[in-house]
């Protein structure tokens, strides 16, 4: 691709990632796209950075890419566990004469898995969000060119997981925010509180059972009172919710 034709390709791709819904559907378009866009590439996943485990699952193109990652995290070996957790690119020109992740590496040759090219995922404040896999079932199917075309494609694939978090965090919020107005508008109606009193109410609950505010809240939405552990009468007197 000439550069205006590649300005395009990246203006287009953005715009599609960041179209996506939420973040699985973000995670599931970046493996689709990372085939379309990096020339050596067969298939394609991703491995995240999570609290439980430093190179999770996250999204693959097919069953076949979903074993060979499930495998890495499973081994706690291979180029794209390394990746998540180094922050560093790491390829496999022919996995059956490779020795760094001779388990891993003997595996997915038997899957059909030849080459392996692995590159950061980073947010917008440098932060390794984990790695895009990309496999082929050749021998040396990944160039110079292919790994700079990587390199790119994850850098845009980066920013717009990191949107989509922070777009699902504030949707979240407002959930939350939403859910607690209406729990405080319920104990209102039924007790006679004010605003401030309502929610004092919830939080005293919620640090009493040592539960988010946001799911006693939901728990009152659901079943129409509070939970039953809650002394209805201390609630009903105003004093006592402030």
């Amino acid at each position: 691709m000439n550069p205006v034709e590649r300005a395009k390709v990246y203006a287009d791709l953005s715009r599609d990632l960041l179209a996506q819904k939420n973040e699985p559907l973000t995670l599931e378009r970046i493996a689709e796209l990372a085939v379309q866009v990096v020339p050596g590439c067969e298939w394609a996943g991703i491995s995240l950075r999570t609290a439980r485990s430093p190179a999770e699952p996250g999204a693959s193109t097919g069953p076949l890419v979903q074993r060979a990652d499930e495998l890495q995290e499973s081994l706690q070996q291979g180029p794209c566990y390394d990746t998540s957790v180094e922050n560093e690119t790491h390829i496999i020109g022919d996995t059956r004469t490779d020795h760094r992740w001779p388990e891993w590496a003997a595996r997915v040759a038997d899957l059909g898995i030849l080459s392996v090219l692995s590159v950061q995922l980073l947010g917008a404040e440098g932060e390794l969000l984990g790695a895009l896999n990309l496999y082929a079932p050749q021998v040396n199917a990944f160039s110079r060119n292919d790994l700079d075309e990587a390199h790119l494609f994850a850098a845009h694939a980066g920013g717009a997981i990191g949107i989509s978090r922070e777009v699902s965090g504030l949707r979240e919020a407002l959930r939350s925010r939403h859910l607690i107005g209406v729990a405080q508008g319920m104990l209102i109606q039924r007790y006679g509180l004010t605003l401030d009193q309502a929610f004092n109410v919830l939080a005293r609950h919620s640090q009493e059972s040592n539960t988010k505010v946001r799911d006693v809240a939901a728990q009152i939405v659901e079943d129409g009172s509070l939970p039953a552990t809650h002394d209805e009468v201390q609630v009903a007197s105003p004093e006592l919710a402030n």
